[in-house]
């Protein structure tokens, strides 16, 4: 991510249910990125949104003896509710009913079709009704399909293909030239092997369903044809930067930056989307990032084990900064990880309240008994290398972090952040104020408490990307305002002599663990 412009996408999450912990995990990880290179005054984009099509929707909502119109409508609803409770940052919320993105559909079958990529033919294959795939006789496990595990039935249709097959070689040698195209390095290997092992031309059109974008008549067919929901969808990430409505938007902000997604879904982003963009002329994002599952206590979450977890009863137990902050820090971005309320209250109790919380809360008390508030100078010459040893690792954090955020390392990120968190908290113990305040030393004092105070600011900034609403309450205490807050936030001496900090308030009460 080297250009000044960042473009940063959810998957559009499919709405014939409500929305659960795992749509939460992705976009938080999208909206931490894009804080992050806001906060780094980049130029950024942030689109997330819902896959409003297709046979599950359509079967759901007539089990609920509604259209299917009402049940998308009522289902985006909740995901909008959680996205500003969870205080995501999305600059477009786009639904693939919208009439802009039909329009762009079409006129991008129509561009393949007349490219040569687009025929009508006849299917007939083993079809997973769930997943609206079709899978060979060797792709599927025990018989069933290979991505839900759900019965597959023999289905024949009339229906109009794309040549994915012709994009073989190309997709892995744009793999090899863009290494990092797929990540983490495990999801390349995945990508390349299905790959490698033979892509079949993919069924883009559905006749037996009709909760759908009207296919375009390409030729002369006996029936109406709905838009495969993959070809539709996938397409989302070209309408909400203004494909073909705004040439100069587009440019600004394509190719994507980083696509994030759920590992289940990287064939279709990493083979089936650059294959269709090459088909259209059109350049292929730099990253596809597909992340692992969020399991309940190690076990896989299920509305039959009656073990899905509720965002909502999360975010009302112990806040959103807290639940933003451990599915940042406790789940390594990549890999699968685990929920626990027991982990979560040891999250909240020691990284949050014990550490963070606890050295603003003694900074300012401190500061408030010796100094009545008022920040004052320093003279670091009073100080041994030793004792700047602080000062040194706050200052080392902006030559780190960025890396760890450009490279998806954010639990790492988090890790050095709070490593300088904890070191601040023994600093105090070592350098002991009160002995410094007893022994009569105001001057070496007073610069201990600008170091805790100019730490405090600067780790406050680097956390305000996962704890937007939290680290705006440090901020509040510190005095900062919030146009002061982007003035050069990573940057060691801020704070001039006298500026007054305000009462301190403790952030995080403690949390009992049973």
């Amino acid at each position: 991510m080297v250009k000044d412009s960042v473009y940063i996408t959810t998957p559009i999450y499919y709405v014939n249910d409500i929305p659960h912990i795992g749509h939460c995990y992705t976009t938080i990880i999208a909206d931490i990125l894009a804080r992050f290179y806001r906060l780094r005054g980049k130029d950024v984009f942030f689109l997330t949104g819902t896959d409003e099509h297709g046979q599950k929707i359509e079967k759901a909502a007539e089990a609920k003896g509604i259209t299917p119109k009402e049940l998308v409508d009522s289902v985006v609803l909740r995901f909008k509710e959680l996205w500003v409770k969870l205080n995501i940052s999305n600059d477009r919320f786009i639904r693939t009913t919208d009439i802009e993105h039909q329009e762009i559909v079409k006129d991008t079958i129509k561009q393949v079709y007349d490219n040569g990529y687009i025929y009508l033919g006849s299917y007939e294959g083993l079809y997973c009704r769930p997943c609206e795939a079709y899978f060979t006789e060797t792709q599927l496990v025990d018989g069933k399909c290979p991505d839900c595990g759900r019965e597959v039935i023999m289905l024949q249709e009339e229906a109009y293909f794309f040549r994915l097959s012709e994009f073989q070689q190309k997709i892995l040698d744009h793999i090899k030239k863009v290494p990092d195209f797929v990540l983490p390095e495990s999801r390349k290997n995945e990508v390349i092997s299905f790959v490698e092992s033979g892509l079949t031309d993919l069924c883009i059109s559905r006749t037996t369903i009709s909760w759908g974008i009207e296919f375009p008549q390409l030729e002369n067919t006996e029936k109406k044809h709905y838009v495969y929901v993959w070809f539709d969808a996938l397409l989302n990430y070209l309408t909400g930067i203004k494909y073909k409505k705004d040439n100069a938007f587009f440019e600004r902000y394509w190719p994507a930056s980083v696509h994030l997604i759920g590992k289940d879904i990287l064939k279709f982003h990493a083979v089936i989307w650059p294959a269709m963009l090459m088909a259209m002329g059109v350049e292929v994002p730099e990253h596809v990032f597909g992340h692992g599952f969020i399991y309940q206590g190690g076990e896989k979450m299920s509305k039959s084990k009656g073990n899905v977890l509720d965002p909502f009863a999360i975010i009302d137990e112990y806040g959103v900064d807290p639940f933003r902050y451990y599915i940042s820090r406790e789940m390594v971005f990549g890999l699968d990880g685990s929920y626990t309320d027991e982990t979560m209250k040891q999250r909240f109790n020691s990284d949050l309240a014990n550490d963070y919380g606890n050295l603003l809360n003694r900074t300012l008390n401190m500061t408030k008994k010796y100094f009545d508030l008022k920040v004052p100078s320093a003279n670091d010459a009073l100080f041994s290398e030793e004792e700047l040893g602080l000062k040194k690792m706050v200052i080392a954090l902006e030559s780190s972090i960025p890396a760890k955020i450009d490279a998806f390392k954010l639990s790492i990120a988090l890790e050095e952040i709070f490593t300088v968190i904890r070191r601040a908290n023994k600093f105090v113990e070592e350098m002991a104020p009160w002995t410094l305040q007893k022994e009569g030393n105001m001057e070496k004092l007073a610069t201990v408490m600008v170091h805790l105070i100019e730490t405090l600011r600067i780790v406050t900034a680097w956390l305000s990307p996962f704890m937007p609403t939290v680290t705006a309450l440090f901020y509040k205490q510190l005095n900062i305002s919030e146009e002061e807050r982007l003035q050069n936030p990573f940057t060691w001496g801020f704070f001039t002599k006298d500026r007054m900090l305000n009462q301190p308030e403790p952030i995080f009460p403690r949390k009992q663990c049973i």
